[in-house]
């Protein structure tokens, strides 16, 4: 605690309430509404000035939504976004998984903004519940925060505003270097596979095959071969991480069983592009397409059209279901391309191997620095407020 500061919790300090849902089959709550309403998954960044959905006054009149005044600090409590914090720059309602901590003249919002930055892992530990953990907002009530004077808390914003903005600049560096490099890859993708005089039209189905059966990972010979799932596949990049073999994941369901020769396709959500070449043989999900390559095609070539742009509209396209996208095997085997050679397949494989590569240092480069990012801010944070 700082020296000479006071302490106290924000229930004390400050008016908080969250919103509230009205009515999903009641048309006119939502037809034609003007009143923003804010959702937890929208609690992503520090000003808010708009919301995607609105409400009718009938709509808020007849649930528990209230507006929040401009500066009002909202702090999300459910889902993937708990514990996130941002300002709203517009009056606004929100649903019931945002708590809204009204302005007051004891507080500059962004002051009160930066202390939750600071205090967002110890907020979410505290989430509970099953598939959906929330905050309480009693929770959020008894959070202790210091209540320096209004120009020391200006000060403050001041010198963290400045921080961060140098921080974020650094992080955005780092991403145009990467989208630039990403976009000229995709560029050289396209051109690569866009069919020259003597390549032949093929469907999938004469490119490769799913040899695989399932299998019961259960018995001993299965028992430790490494696991892949969807959630092991980086999107875009194919890097497999966090792989740990079927009986350090207590796996029980049948699985797909691969060697080192096939492609790892995951059928779920396509626009996610979510493709490996595995250097390992191994059991997959059923949620995942072993793809064993023809002798007519070079393994690394028909990895490149997977994640193209062309294959993956195509995917989505497909696998359009009201639940979850999923790509069929009709849907896959009827895609059409062109192929050249075998040998030519080889050199173009080798010259967007070469420019995947640049584009793979270079995201792990963002990674890295967007974690130091996100250390930095942390420790910055620590430095004001402890």
């Amino acid at each position: 605690m700082k020296e000479g500061w006071e302490y106290s919790t924000i229930g004390k300090l400050c008016k908080t309430y969250s919103g509230g849902t009205p009515l999903k089959n009641v048309k006119e709550y939502y037809q034609d509404g003007n009143i923003p309403w804010l959702r937890s998954g929208e609690v992503c960044k520090k000003y808010i000035y708009e919301t995607e959905l609105f409400i009718t006054q009938k709509g808020l009149d007849n649930s528990s939504a209230k507006y929040y005044p401009i500066d009002t600090v909202v702090v999300a409590m459910y889902g993937a976004t708990a514990a996130q914090v941002g300002i709203l720059k517009i009056e606004a309602t929100s649903n019931q998984a945002v708590c809204g901590i009204l302005p007051n003249t004891k507080f500059i919002p962004e002051f009160v903004y930066y202390f939750f930055c600071y205090r967002k892992d110890f907020l979410a530990s505290q989430a509970q519940g099953g598939a959906q953990p929330n905050i309480s907002q009693v929770k959020i009530k008894n959070l202790e925060i210091p209540v320096p004077p209004l120009s020391e808390q200006q000060s403050i914003v001041d010198y963290l505003d400045s921080a961060f903005a140098k921080i974020d600049a650094m992080k955005a560096n780092a991403e145009k270097a990467l989208n630039g490099a990403q976009a000229l890859f995709q560029a050289s993708l396209k051109e690569m596979l866009e069919p020259k005089e003597g390549w032949e039209e093929k469907t999938m189905n004469n490119l490769c095959s799913i040899k695989s059966k399932l299998v019961d990972p259960t018995i001993d010979e299965n028992r430790e071969l490494i696991h892949v799932g969807g959630a092991n596949i980086t999107s875009f990049t194919g890097e497999l991480i966090d792989l740990k073999t079927a009986c350090e994941e207590n796996i029980t369901s049948g699985k797909f069983k691969f060697d080192n020769c096939v492609i790892l396709y995951n059928k779920i959500r396509p626009y996610l592009v979510k493709v490996a070449k595995p250097y390992f043989s191994g059991l997959c999900s059923a949620d995942m397409y072993p793809l064993t390559p023809s002798k007519d095609v070079c393994r690394n070539y028909l990895y490149y059209i997977l994640i193209s742009k062309d294959f993956t509209e195509y995917a989505i396209k497909g696998s359009a279901r009201a639940g979850m996208p999923k790509v069929n095997r009709d849907c896959l085997f009827a895609y059409k391309c062109y192929v050249p050679q075998y040998n030519v397949q080889k050199r173009i494989s080798e010259h967007l191997d070469s420019l995947k590569s640049k584009v793979d240092r270079l995201q792990a480069n963002y990674d890295k620095i967007s974690q130091e990012c996100g250390a930095l801010k942390q420790a910055i944070l620590r430095q004001v407020f402890e």
